[in-house]
């Protein structure tokens, strides 16, 4: 399964690697085009212009490269208690490593956050994507800690992994180290329904997790 993720996984970064070129072609007046997808706001076009590749049923990008102070909009409308929504973009050029720019789980943002936990400041143009993965169940009765806290959830992750791979460490993960393990061979949860509402980019995943996205970019 880790080989067929991995072979997918170059097969879509070749396309978007030319989606990105493409783009990079533009600058540095680049702007979205995605006339009915789009709107004005606050000096902002707002685009909902995000695909899923059918070659990678799992996985949500810009249709056009992200740029430099672009502004990423993620909202988890709704996760199943056990998904975690993923952002990550290439950490290298073959894009064979990534690098989480945010986690959430069904308690909120996980990782940095500055200003609001829904959107993303972009500082440089590269390949991003945005998946869900299921991890194991966690029972709050058996992690219960010295200090009173009892986690129900992994909230510390490796910062760099192969692509679509969500690899959760610290003390809870130690606990639950044989189904974090399975959980890795497993690919992502796979996009069910994607439909645009206006200039926002809405998907639902098997199990029912929804999210939606926006890419607002600078019109200054």
């Amino acid at each position: 399964m880790k080989r067929s993720v991995s072979n997918a996984w170059m097969t879509l970064g070749l396309s978007v690697a030319g989606m990105a070129a493409s783009a990079q072609t533009n600058l540095p007046g680049v702007s979205v085009t995605a006339p009915l997808y789009t709107s004005q706001h606050g000096g902002y076009l707002i685009s909902g212009d995000f695909k899923v590749d059918p070659r990678m049923p799992y996985v949500a990008f810009p249709a056009q490269a992200l740029v430099k102070d672009d502004i990423l909009s993620v909202e988890p409308v709704h996760l199943q208690d056990d998904d975690y929504l993923v952002v990550q973009e290439c950490a290298v050029e073959d894009c064979s490593l990534a690098r989480i720019v945010r986690v959430w789980n069904a308690t909120g943002a996980q990782t940095n956050v500055k200003n609001s936990e829904n959107r993303i400041w972009i500082r440089h143009e590269n390949k991003y994507f945005i998946w869900v993965k299921h991890l194991p169940y966690v029972s709050a009765a058996t992690n219960c800690g010295l200090d009173g806290s009892c986690p129900t959830h992994f909230s510390t992750f490796n910062p760099v992994s192969p692509p679509l791979t969500l690899i959760a460490n610290g003390q809870l993960s130690q606990l639950y180290r044989r189904e974090l393990t399975e959980a890795e061979g497993k690919p992502p949860l796979v996009v069910v329904k994607q439909e645009h509402e206006g200039s926002t980019f809405v998907v639902t995943y098997a199990g029912g997790s929804r999210i939606r996205i926006r890419r607002m970019h600078s019109m200054k």
